[in-house]
């Protein structure tokens, strides 16, 4: 089981240059959750898609049908202390703070891309291609 944000989510359900990532991935490890944000998430990057028609509104419409299937079961709610906590002791986001709080909550890797939550929270998150390449345990159980 591992963390995933809504970028990795994106590059599941859309064609893109990451995709074949996420896709690996899914084969090592199927079982993803979030925090209940990435609908919302998920839902404005596809705004943004049609909006600058990258996509049409009927895909956009079906990705997140697709998504929503997928995430059922495995959407969490997190603590607002947490995420206020380990946002204020970093540069990162509420909203990507939330994806760090389930990890560190589950004891369980994030997979992101993004660079500003791999720097300040090394011992949650890792890069997709990263975890590809090591099996390494962070947490004992």
């Amino acid at each position: 089981m591992i963390v995933v944000d809504v970028n990795f989510l994106i590059h599941f359900f859309f064609p893109s240059d990451f995709s074949p990532i996420t896709e690996k991935v899914f084969l090592k490890d199927p079982v993803w959750i979030s925090p209940l944000l990435w609908r919302s998430e998920f839902r404005n990057v596809l705004l943004g898609f049609v909006r600058k028609n990258i996509i049409d509104y009927s895909k956009a419409i079906e990705g997140i049908e697709k998504a929503e299937i997928k995430m059922q079961g495995a959407e969490h709610p997190v603590s607002s202390s947490q995420v206020m906590d380990l946002g204020r002791s970093s540069n990162c986001s509420a909203y990507d703070c939330e994806y760090v709080a389930l990890a560190k909550t589950k004891e369980l890797i994030l997979l992101t891309w993004d660079a500003r939550i791999l720097r300040a929270f090394p011992e949650f998150s890792r890069n997709p291609e990263k975890y590809l390449e090591n099996t390494e345990v962070i947490f004992d159980r």
